[in-house]
């Protein structure tokens, strides 16, 4: 009887199941990308002005107000209302903290217009020195 054939050990990786894992992992985020996207649902009123130039990396803190008066910050858990004082403490904290940041207000269209007002008054006591409006292209 002759010895049995001995067989090398192979020392090449296959790399092809690695790729297919890379493949439907990149595919699954570019599906749940999308869908990842904040915010408070807010009807905003309509109004003819012009895009506001927005740089991705620039800061920018928005503080919305809901149809029920409810305030509402663009950090931590939306859900949740937040007190108005709490929104100037908060504010003040986040402005302090960045000083190049842009504060704006986004405000559902039935909100009384002293509801507001008294939002973009409590920013400024905070230190934002110029508070914009988010509003909707008109149809």
């Amino acid at each position: 009887m002759s010895k049995a054939k001995r067989r090398r050990p192979i020392s090449e990786i296959n790399v092809v199941p690695y790729i297919d894992v890379m493949l439907v992992l990149l595919v699954i985020f570019m599906v749940a990308a999308p869908l990842m996207t904040q915010g408070i649902k807010v009807d905003l009123p309509e109004a003819a002005s012009g895009p506001l130039e927005v740089d991705d990396n620039e800061p920018m803190l928005v503080v919305s107000v809901k149809a029920d008066g409810s305030y509402h910050m663009n950090f931590g858990d939306e859900e949740e209302p937040v007190a108005l004082e709490l929104i100037g403490e908060r504010a003040s904290k986040i402005i302090s903290a960045n000083l190049t940041i842009k504060v704006l207000v986004e405000g559902d269209k039935s909100i009384n217009y002293g509801v507001i007002v008294n939002l973009m008054n409590v920013l400024q006591v905070s230190g934002a020195t110029s508070v914009g409006l988010i509003t909707e292209p008109p149809n």
